[in-house]
């Protein structure tokens, strides 16, 4: 349990941080918009420890997250919007009515009642901020959200209602379709926007595959990058070890080199 008076010191110091005449010359020149860049550097670096094991760094980067969070309170208190109370009562009021199997009746419930009951009262939701049912299907979901998470908040958003394949085998044999369309575009023109637009739709078509089988594809793709990384970095010290370097050799030799790392578990 969080102890109020550490709460009170954190808060207190933000509003210090932005006071006019004592505060912190960059902290008072900061807007909203300007702190963005900020709060999604800090979640990825949440991201990260989490990802690479470094638990013993997590205090300090989610810290670092709560910080963001509590900068917005307080530009929005001296605008009059909200404030940190205000944030955290309408988080309590959210989580008590997007989980009525526990707070509401002790229900037990599957993982897939489970996706049904949050996907229902998320379109109870989205109904009351709009009466539009053309705007509302989409309207929480944000323009610059990555593309890949995107395409998996879409597809979660049709399948509940209905529009889905029933297992991961038509979304796998969707993925096969959409090669073949990518092939036969790239064929009669590599460069044109329509072999674009088919690319676009076989990433679509595979986030849908990893969305079925329970995965995210951002942690997906980020995994395979630093998977690659990783190799090639083997490959460049295999080369050296030949008294090779990249620059020089040729793609026969790195080649051979990936080959060889690939055999390496």
């Amino acid at each position: 349990m969080a102890d109020n008076a550490v709460l009170a010191q954190l808060l207190n110091i933000m509003k210090t941080l932005r006071d006019p005449e004592l505060g912190c010359p960059w902290d008072r020149k900061q807007t909203f918009s300007s702190i963005v860049p900020h709060t999604i550097e800090e979640a990825f670096e949440v991201a990260d420890c989490i990802e690479s094991g470094n638990l013993g760094e997590l205090k300090n980067e989610l810290g670092d997250l709560l910080f963001q969070i509590v900068f917005y309170a307080q530009l929005a208190n001296e605008q009059k919007l909200f404030d940190f109370n205000d944030i955290v009562t309408q988080l309590n009021a959210k989580l008590t009515r997007r989980h009525p199997h526990v707070f509401d009746k002790q229900t037990a419930l599957s993982d897939d009642e489970l996706a049904a009951q949050w996907q229902a009262i998320k379109a109870q939701e989205r109904s009351a901020k709009t009466a539009s049912a053309t705007s509302s299907l989409w309207q929480d979901i944000p323009v610059n959200m990555p593309s890949l998470s995107k395409a998996k908040k879409i597809q979660q958003r049709v399948a509940a209602l209905g529009f889905d394949w029933p297992s991961y085998h038509g979304a796998l044999d969707k993925v096969s379709e959409e090669v073949d369309e990518v092939k036969e575009a790239l064929a009669h023109n590599p460069y044109s926007d329509h072999s674009a637009e088919e690319l676009g739709d076989l990433l679509f078509a595979t986030v849908n595959v990893a969305r079925h089988i329970k995965r995210d594809p951002e942690q997906l793709l980020r995994s395979a990058s630093d998977k690659f990384s990783t190799r090639f970095e083997k490959v460049q010290a295999y080369l050296n070890a030949q008294g090779k370097c990249l620059e020089s050799a040729t793609l026969d030799e790195m080649d051979a080199a990936w080959d060889e790392i690939k055999k390496v578990k």
